[in-house]
């Protein structure tokens, strides 16, 4: 089916060189990275995780959100999400992959991921952070490659297919959670430790994830023949609107939390992210912006008129995305180390070389779901034009 990839209009070419070029840029930069060490990234001893981790966190999240289309398809027999199911599960391939390289980029020596491998440790967050998220991504993509085989050659996709897709439900639950655990088991770390960090992870990648599926569905309905109906793309917009009102009132709970309480490790991670701290305030502009947008979506969103708007229906979904992405791509992990051991305030800013690194992963994930979403509508539309034939 790989040959279906090849074939395409100059506009997709040009789409794949654009990427191809991104590529390319960011593993020269990650190349230099490599002879020359962290020292190039904007890290330090007081940040020792910056925008690599913060992205990794949030393409779990991503990854994770392809189960509220398989849910209500395969559990409670919601046909209307028959087409988008393919899409939602590719879209999780490549941002696992993306994740996954995120990591090897955050390490100054990639082999050391070996070592999660080589030496297996149960008691370890990491060690199932790394077993689920590598099960999840096998998972998803037997299911897509067997279904996508079997529709190719006319047939219903094999029963053990369905078997797997149901066991890729509590995979996709179980590699946000275990990710939340990763911060939340940090004692030292106050604006992380709390008990609802999971609940929040997933929360917001039920916003997130499905709002970039619904962006992505209204792009190739756009611009190609694969039609994804009103009714599914409608039905996905109210669980977006739902789970990022949860999000956000789970962070208000941290919020009431942090300052009824008024125990000040608590409370300064918070201050250094929306008003500053010691005169350091350089996330405090993002930070308000998230939650413009993150209002804005969900108003837009919660109106049955503005939301059916596919004119203002785009809008409201990259608004929660945005805010989603500035929430735990940003703030959660960078706010996370304010104050340090010593109470201090220690400021991180990414480096050009690490920026053109995050640019070619993210062009790597999109080169490589472009090639899958190619395959997936010539398949369908190869089909569906037999079908014609047949019909008339």
């Amino acid at each position: 089916m790989l040959e279906k990839a090849l074939r395409g209009s100059k506009r997709y070419y040009l789409w794949l060189a654009i990427l191809a070029v991104l590529i390319a840029v960011g593993a020269a930069a990650y190349t230099r990275q490599l002879t020359y060490g962290l020292g190039l990234t904007g890290m330090s001893r007081d940040v020792p995780w910056g925008l690599y981790i913060a992205q990794f966190t949030f393409l779990v999240g991503v990854a994770a959100s392809g189960v509220m289309v398989v849910i209500p398809h395969y559990l409670h027999n919601f046909r209307a999400f028959g087409r988008m199911v393919i899409l939602g599960e590719f879209l999780a391939v490549a941002a696992v992959i993306m994740a996954i390289l995120f990591v090897f980029v955050d390490l100054g020596q990639p082999t050391r991921v070996l070592n999660v491998l080589l030496h297996p440790t149960p008691h370890s967050i990491m060690f199932w952070d790394i077993c689920v998220l590598g099960a999840y991504l096998l998972v998803n993509i037997v299911i897509g490659w067997a279904v996508l085989g079997a529709e190719k050659k006319g047939f219903p996709p094999p029963r053990w297919t369905r078997i797997l897709t149901i066991l890729s439900i509590p995979l996709a639950i179980s590699i946000h959670t275990v990710t939340a655990f990763l911060y939340a088991g940090l004692p030292g770390k106050a604006y992380w430790l709390s008990a609802i960090m999971a609940a929040r992870f997933l929360a917001s990648a039920f916003a997130s994830g499905p709002a970039l599926l619904i962006i992505l569905s209204l792009i190739i309905r756009r611009f190609t023949s694969f039609k994804v109906t009103d009714l599914a793309v409608d039905a996905l917009v109210k669980i977006v609107c739902y789970a990022m009102i949860a999000n956000v009132f789970f962070f208000l709970l941290e919020v009431f939390t942090s300052f009824y309480s008024a125990i000040p490790s608590h409370q300064a991670s918070l201050r250094y992210l929306f008003v500053g701290l010691d005169g350091s305030g350089g996330l405090v502009p993002l930070m308000w912006v998230a939650a413009v947008l993150a209002l804005a979506g969900i108003t837009l969103l919660l109106v049955p008129r503005l939301r059916r708007n596919l004119r203002l229906l785009p809008v409201s979904l990259v608004a929660i995305f945005v805010a989603c992405w500035l929430d735990k791509g940003v703030g959660l992990v960078l706010g996370g180390f304010v104050p340090n051991a010593f109470g201090r305030v220690t400021d991180y800013l990414p480096t050009a070389n690490e920026l053109l690194i995050i640019c070619g992963v993210y062009a790597l994930g999109l080169f490589i779901l472009t090639i899958l979403y190619k395959i997936v509508i010539a398949v369908r539309t190869t089909n569906e034009e037999e079908l014609s034939k047949t019909d008339s």
